[in-house]
């Protein structure tokens, strides 16, 4: 994987935890714990989809400066 695109990936992964813990913190979010003990699935796809993004865009970082 090449440079630019790893760092993209790891940027666009924070953006998407930081959106999703201000999501966590939303009205509805709130109502749905109180309903049904867990957050809105929203909020749960921005932090799992930023985490993975991070991760690939880490590794993708990690792994490409060693083979050069």
């Amino acid at each position: 994987m090449n440079k630019p695109l790893s760092i993209a990936l790891l940027i666009i992964g924070c953006i998407l935890v930081y959106y999703g813990m201000n999501a966590s913190d939303s009205v509805g979010s709130d109502v749905s714990r109180a309903v049904s003990g867990a957050p809105t699935d929203k909020t749960i796809w921005l932090i799992v989809g930023g985490v993975l993004a991070g991760i690939v865009g880490l590794f993708g970082l990690i792994n490409g400066s060693k083979s050069r």
